[in-house]
């Protein structure tokens, strides 16, 4: 039997493995938190952490999925308390809101490697992260104010 775990808990494998992992979190499991965005890798909705690296689980296929760890925006924290997810609130960061699931698990990862970015680190980061409402200085504002939250 294959299986994956997301957000802790295990789902066996009994799909097309040629299935983006996208559809297998929305459709199978029914963790709707990752959106679909353009489905060729280009705007970052899609983003989740499988075994701790941020993919575009758009063109993730499920056969390099299995046996894997893959972490959603629901499996971020168990209380949505996490320091990217407060400081969204903050800022008020989101206008549309749609890609901000695939923003925040692009900054947490940045956060992990980086845990005091610059403006240029995080702009580096974040630049295959696309926001059609245009908040990307709010953006950039909440990755700081993370990282602020994260060291007390």
């Amino acid at each position: 039997m294959e299986t994956i775990r997301i957000n802790k808990k295990e789902y066996e494998v009994v799909i097309d493995k040629e299935m983006p992992l996208l559809w297998f979190l929305r459709d199978v499991v029914g963790l709707t938190g990752t959106k679909y965005g353009c489905g060729v890798a280009q705007c970052g909705a899609c983003v989740v952490h499988m075994d701790g690296e941020a993919v575009r689980s758009c063109v993730t296929k499920m056969k390099r999925a299995v046996g894997k760890e893959v972490i959603t925006i629901e499996g971020l924290s168990e209380k949505g308390d996490h320091p990217l997810q407060v400081a969204w609130k903050d800022v008020d960061v989101p206008q549309c809101g749609y890609c901000h699931a695939g923003q925040i698990m692009s900054a947490a990862v940045l956060l992990r490697e980086l845990p005091n970015p610059t403006d240029q680190d995080i702009d580096d980061a974040m630049t295959g992260n696309i926001c059609r409402c245009g908040t990307y200085s709010r953006i950039r504002q909440a990755i700081h104010h993370a990282a602020s939250l994260q060291k007390k």
